[in-house]
């Protein structure tokens, strides 16, 4: 008989505690809680719905490509190599069970994070365990996932459909060969399962390589990126790449959303300083932030909705990068400032309805301050969800509190995971359809809204408003019909 507690999950989980609102809020929940899930940014591998092969062990699907669960691991004293994350050189030291054991006898440090809110619900509900993990239950939950994995039923495309995911989409870099992708349009899922394209690698002048990435894509587009208008007709060759494979949405993670407007000339001499490495700081800068504004005018053109993720000073433990390299749990969020940073870019294309630009940040004092009214004033600006270290409860409900009553809901773009995680994107929507529940029936309850426009609002903010913020009406409208 196994030592460990038993695993309860509360229904009512994450509800207020007042019977009356919670009694409201379980109403409104209700009326969501099975409606389809729209992903329409997240980090799964595209090789998963491509391939559709079983995954490997419960180490490497659960924990070694979750950073969010390294981090808290790292920072009490667990090396990496004992929960069988690879090094650079791809060197393994421990044996998928011994890692999963390592995982196990420390799971309780997870208590209190969403991230074990995550866990448990996935552990319960997708895998149908009922005992808690820990040190003495490690084997038996190895064995049993393990077990799972191998069945047809827990293949990724028959995840998609046990989870009711009517579209996901993955995030490739612009040198990408989209191979996967590629697959998805002849197998005839790629209006389901898309990518989204993430060109840091070929607009930042800090990242690693970005020389020899702009050298090859202009190999990979045919352009000549010598000259700065080439460089600009390979960007347009590559996002029309991308479409073509079904993505509907770009992706910028730059460390500051600063943004300028150069003329093209200036532009054309930053460029090919950056390209020398003759740059200095300042002038990368500059050119990164005028490249946000091409590609908000280039979305204008194609139609891509722009996604901005700045605010993360990304790998700040370098001994952990150069071993491991990077989302290994070290990146840290930063102070931000939007009002003056966006401001070229909003005065360039802000006042375009047809421009969607969705914000997103990790610096939570922004909210109220500049996002909000931001968000209330230009017609092409919508906030994203909270995101990352605000992915909780509690961060989600500083989000409606500090932006409704300045941004309202529809100034907003629905829920997305943001995940490696396929397992857990169940749980993560799960949690904000049950806080978003939360926050309007305690609108009703202060007499803010009445309970016929709450029980309108929780479909919109589960649903309608990322469908249209993302354009996917035409392609979840069989999921949403009813």
């Amino acid at each position: 008989m196994s030592k460990s507690p038993i695993l309860q999950i509360n229904p009512d989980r994450l509800f207020p505690v007042e019977p009356s609102v919670r009694r409201l809020c379980g109403e409104l929940y209700e009326q969501v809680r099975a409606a389809p899930i729209i992903s329409p940014h997240g980090h799964t591998d595209p090789a998963w719905f491509a391939c559709d092969t079983p995954f490997d062990n419960a180490l490497s699907l659960l924990v070694t490509p979750d950073h969010y669960l390294l981090r808290m691991l790292y920072s009490r004293g667990v090396a990496l190599e004992d929960l069988g994350v690879p090094d650079r050189q791809g060197s393994v030291v421990v044996s998928p069970r011994e890692g999963w054991r390592n995982f196990a006898r420390r799971y309780y440090l997870f208590t209190g994070t969403p991230s074990k809110v995550w866990l448990d619900t996935t552990f319960a509900e997708v895998f149908g365990l009922t005992v808690q993990l820990d040190e003495h239950s490690a084997d038996l939950y190895f064995d049993h996932i393990n077990e799972c994995l191998s069945q047809e039923a827990f293949r990724p495309r028959q995840l998609l459909d046990r989870f009711n995911v009517a579209f996901i989409a993955t995030t490739e870099h612009a040198l990408d060969p989209l191979l996967h992708h590629q697959a998805l349009v002849e197998q005839g899922l790629s209006t389901r399962v898309t990518t989204t394209f993430r060109p840091d690698d070929v607009l930042d002048p800090d990242f690693d390589g970005f020389a020899e990435n702009v050298e090859r894509l202009g190999e990979v587009t045919g352009e000549t990126v010598a000259s700065y208008s080439g460089y600009l007709n390979a960007l347009r060759a590559r996002r029309a790449a991308f479409r073509a494979v079904g993505a509907t949405a770009t992706d910028h993670g730059p460390v500051s959303p600063f943004t300028a407007c150069l003329a093209d000339d200036e532009a054309g001499r930053l460029y090919g300083r950056c390209l020398s490495g003759a740059a200095s700081g300042d002038e990368r800068k500059l050119f990164r932030g005028h490249m946000l504004i091409e590609m908000a005018r280039m979305s204008l053109d194609d139609g891509m909705v722009m996604q901005l993720h700045p605010g993360s000073s990304r790998n700040h433990n370098s001994a952990l990068f150069n071993r491991f390299g990077p989302d290994k749990g070290a990146d840290i969020p930063r102070r931000v400032d939007y009002c003056e940073a966006l401001k070229p870019l909003l005065n360039a294309v802000g006042n375009e309805p047809d421009l969607e630009l969705i914000v997103f940040t990790l610096d939570e004092s922004n909210y109220a301050r500049e996002l909000a009214p931001l968000a209330g004033h230009y017609p092409a600006l919508r906030l994203g969800p909270p995101w990352w270290f605000n992915d909780s409860p509690e961060g989600m409900l500083r989000f409606r509190h500090s932006v409704t009553e300045t941004a309202g809901f529809y100034n907003t773009a629905g829920f997305n995971d943001d995940t490696r995680a396929l397992l857990s994107i169940p749980a993560r929507h799960d949690m904000a359809r049950r806080m978003d529940a939360r926050f309007l029936a305690q609108l009703v309850t202060e007499g803010r809204l009445s309970e016929a426009e709450a029980l309108r609002l929780i479909t919109t903010l589960t649903t309608d408003l990322v469908v249209e913020a993302y354009r996917l009406g035409d392609r979840v409208e069989r999921f949403t019909a009813a």
